[in-house]
């Protein structure tokens, strides 16, 4: 029970900063972050995923910029469903290698000592890092709650949400894309299940639209604001 409860509540920090930090405020800018916050959001994801700021951002950016189309990097409309499903994280780094994509949709994002000295260059440490505490913690099962950890992110961000959420689901407008709503429940991954709602208005910092829509990423993203560690720069009228 204690390795559940572990793993549910690393995993659901990571998929809120996934959503606050690297969507919501780096990609589309529309919340900012006080410094002790957006630290501490930049380092969990380093620490548990790897992932380097300024790839996922313009992998992002140049999905928004191409959406279903040919130069889309991760939409099943191009590659298939099962291929975004089961190899999202791979159509991810493939993108992430074009370095000049990287300096043209990357625009904006940290580029202070620690991201250029530590984050980019040493990406692999802190997940490596979380393995060893992994292991302290629960000796040899350590190892498969570290495997869980690494393929949360890849499965159900580069998976579902890029797969799922541009193949199936409900929509609330119609854009010029086949994205759709997965779950009217936007906890799972942080409010990303509403994904039309999200290219409907990808500027907006909130994802829900109807009164039975909950995107948790919002309730995080309030509750902060009201703490004056958020300020909330754009969102759609409902």
């Amino acid at each position: 029970m204690a390795a559940f409860i572990y793993v549910m509540v690393m995993t659901h920090i990571t998929i809120v900063c996934v959503t606050l930090f690297l969507h919501r405020s780096q990609a589309h800018r529309s919340i900012e972050f006080n410094s002790i916050v957006n630290h501490f959001m930049r380092f969990w994801l380093w620490f548990t995923t790897g992932m380097i700021t300024k790839q996922w951002v313009a992998v992002h950016r140049k999905h928004h910029r191409f959406t279903d189309e040919s130069n889309d990097p991760h939409s099943p409309r191009i590659y298939g469903i099962q291929k975004v499903i089961f190899g999202g994280a791979f159509l991810y780094a493939q993108s992430a290698k074009d370095k000049n994509m990287i300096a043209q949709y990357g625009v904006g994002t940290p580029n202070d000592w620690i991201e250029n000295r530590l984050y980019t260059p040493y990406s692999w440490l802190g997940v490596t890092l979380l393995l060893i505490i992994d292991l302290l913690l629960f000796s040899w099962w350590g190892l498969l709650i570290w495997g869980i950890q690494m393929i949360w992110i890849p499965f159900w961000a580069a998976g579902v949400i890029n797969g799922i959420g541009h193949y199936w689901g409900y929509r609330n407008g119609e854009t010029n894309d086949s994205s759709k709503n997965i779950l009217p429940l936007g906890f799972v991954i942080g409010g990303e299940e509403l994904h039309n709602n999200h290219h409907m208005n990808p500027a907006s910092a909130k994802l829900s639209r109807r009164w039975f829509e909950l995107d948790i990423g919002w309730v995080y993203t309030v509750i902060l604001s009201k703490l004056s560690l958020a300020k909330i720069n754009r969102t759609h009228a409902v």
